[in-house]
This record gives C-alpha cells, sequence and structure tokens, in this order.
C-alpha cells in the first residue's frame, strides 16, 4: 500500500513534473530532471536512516532475489559464508550462495517450521566467512530478528525488504543492507543497496557479470543503465512523506500501535490463533489461523478459505496466506492506516460469533 498523499502527488504530476512539461515517465535518465529527482530521493533516504558518510546507497533493480546471487559474487572472496535460516527467505539465499562458496548455516529455526528466531548467541560464526547473512523480517512466517548479533568482526549482511523504513535502524552495524521497495519505500522494480564502502571493490568472483557488480553502479551513481526511473520518483516522494510524519521513530510508534491492536485481537481470541512465538513477532506481517496452531493437526483450512472470501467480499483484500504455509496473514505495512486494522479486527470478531 502507498500512501494516499503520494499517490495523489504523483497524479497530479503525470503530466508534468516538477515543472518539465514531461512525466517522469517520458524524461531521461541523463537529464537534468531526473537527475535532481535521484539525487533528492538519495539525500532524504539519507537523512530518514542516518546513513554514515562511508557508504554509498545504490537504486537498482532485479528485487531480492537478484541480491542473493550479488552478494556471494562480490563478497565472497574465501568462497566461504554464514547464513542464519530463519524462514523461506534466508532459505533461499543460502541455497543461491551455494552456486558460489561453501555456506555455514551457523543458527535455524527450520525444524521449529520457522515459528520463532533461532538462537543468536555465541554465534559459532566461522574463522574463514567472508560475511554472515540473515533476513531480518521474513515475510512469509511473521518473524523478527530484534537483536543483531555478534558476527565477530564479520561484515552483517542483511535482507532488510519487508522492515525497510518501518523503525529505526543503525545503518553502521551492518556491512551491506539491502530492500525492495514494494514493502514500505514505493512500487515494485526497485532495489535499495546501502553498502559500506569498503565493500565495494574489483575483487569479485572472475565470472561476475560487469552489470552485478557493486562498484558498476556505485562508479556509475545507479545510473550504468537505465534505472527504474519511475519507481525511484515515487520512492523519493514516499521518504518525504516519511519525513514530513516526523521519520522514522514517529513510524515506529504508528506500527506498534497497529501490530498492538491486532495481536490483543488474536491473544484473546478463541478461533484466531497466531503462528509465531510472541518475542519474535512482527510488526509488519502478522500470519495467522482458524484452528489450534500449537496442535497442526487441529487447524481448520476449510474455515481459513471462508475467511479470506469473506473478508474480501466485503473489501478486506491480500489475507490470503502464502501458498508455502497456507493460512492467512495481514500485512501492516507503514502506509496502512490504523483504522484498515479496526476495521479488520471488527471483521474478524463478527466471523468469529458465527462460526464459533
Amino acid at each position: 500500500m502507498l500512501p494516499e498523499p503520494v499517490l495523489k502527488r504523483a497524479a497530479a504530476e503525470m503530466l508534468n513534473c516538477g515543472g518539465s512539461g514531461m512525466s517522469v515517465m517520458e524524461m531521461s535518465h541523463r537529464s537534468k530532471d531526473f537527475e535532481a529527482i535521484l539525487d533528492a530521493a538519495e539525500a532524504d533516504l539519507r537523512g530518514l536512516m542516518g546513513i554514515p558518510e562511508n557508504y554509498h546507497v545504490l537504486f537498482l533493480q532485479g528485487g531480492g532475489c537478484t541480491q542473493f546471487a550479488m552478494v556471494p559474487m562480490n563478497l565472497m572472496r574465501n568462497r566461504a559464508a554464514d547464513y542464519i535460516v530463519s524462514g523461506q527467505w534466508s532459505k533461499k539465499a543460502a541455497a543461491e550462495a551455494r552456486l558460489f562458496g561453501r555456506v555455514n548455516v551457523v543458527a535455524s529455526s527450520e525444524e521449529q517450521n520457522f515459528s520463532c528466531v533461532p538462537s543468536l548467541s555465541s554465534l559459532p560464526v566461522s574463522p574463514d566467512a567472508d560475511y554472515v547473512y540473515l533476513c531480518q523480517n521474513e515475510t512469509i512466517h511473521g518473524t523478527t530478528i530484534k537483536h543483531l548479533p555478534d558476527t565477530k568482526g564479520k561484515p552483517l549482511v542483511a535482507d532488510v525488504s519487508s522492515m525497510f523504513l518501518s523503525e529505526p535502524m543503525d545503518v553502521s552495524k551492518y556491512g551491506l543492507l539491502f530492500a525492495g521497495a514494494q514493502k514500505n519505500a514505493g512500487p515494485a522494480g526497485v532495489t535499495v543497496v546501502i553498502i559500506r564502502d569498503d565493500l565495494i571493490h574489483d575483487d569479485v568472483l572472475s565470472s561476475t557479470p560487469t552489470m552485478m557488480q557493486y562498484k558498476t553502479h556505485a562508479d556509475a551513481r545507479s545510473l550504468y543503465n537505465t534505472p527504474p526511473c519511475w519507481g525511484i520518483y515515487i520512492c523519493g516522494l514516499v521518504f518525504k512523506w516519511l519525513k514530513e510524519l516526523g521519520g522514522l521513530a514517529a513510524m515506529r510508534e504508528r506500527n506498534e500501535k497497529k501490530a498492538a491492536l491486532f495481536y490483543n485481537f488474536l491473544d484473546n481470541s478463541k478461533l484466531f490463533h497466531g503462528t509465531v512465538r510472541k518475542e519474535d513477532r512482527s510488526l509488519m506481517n502478522i500470519p495467522f489461523v482458524t484452528g489450534e496452531a500449537a496442535r497442526r493437526e487441529r487447524l481448520n483450512p476449510t474455515l481459513d478459505a471462508k475467511f479470506v472470501a469473506e473478508a474480501e467480499a466485503v473489501g478486506l483484500r491480500n489475507l490470503k496466506g502464502h501458498r508455502s504455509v497456507g493460512g492467512m496473514r495481514a500485512s501492516l505495512y507503514n502506509a496502512v492506516p490504523y483504522e484498515a486494522v479496526e476495521k479488520l479486527v471488527a471483521f474478524m470478531e463478527k466471523f468469529e460469533k458465527e462460526n464459533a
């Protein structure tokens, strides 16, 4: 969901952006008009996140799945890396990295069906690991790593796609972090990579294509090839919207309030149940089921399907859980208003009474 003020401004500027007489979709990416858009987007993002000067901000394409390959291609000098597997996305990233070197899974919650974050205390970091990788918020399973592990001096690489800009982050704790924009920052098609300068170099795996090298894009200021201009423009408008609301601390307060309302309902419901250990719950993605989540034989997929269909009929959309896990999932991304969560909870209360 995108903020309504952003959509209205984009609509107003559709035929004439910034007095240029053109839509952003018609601009040359080499023009001064678009350069101003790109510069403003980067400056606003740096201000929002407090990005240190020794980090590059790259606006790329290909989504998180491309980053699963770019990270090892660019950082796996010793052909070894440590991966924390806390859900489907980190599991996919680890599988991709195995194409390029040895992957050591140093922590995993797969045996718990990814219903929690694995223990990250005293992480057995490999001496020859080039980096330690994690997905900080797993969208499918609804878990969040709230306390970053001690990586014993190794660069921490993080997929933060589904929690990007939802709360303050200390960028200096990461060597590299990336986010698909389509959760909280803009439309699908933009990937933001924030990378420390010392990790940008020529010493990449020999088969790495030019387009897959971070140095290529850092040297060209994200303009090596035609970037996703429209998506970057919308991201820039979202960054300004966030600043107007008070920044990421204010956004965290909004998100905590929304999540608290929904989790409080789940914790007191006799029909609906959350599927994640309380201390690992995400502010962004809340999976839930009918029946008893702790005893999978008592789940009720037929009732789940009925709930999703009836919810959609009253305008509550996109509640079906990921195909790999089933059930339902409410994603409370930044632009989702508190009133939307109130309406969802009210509908769930009604559904519970009718289907008890």
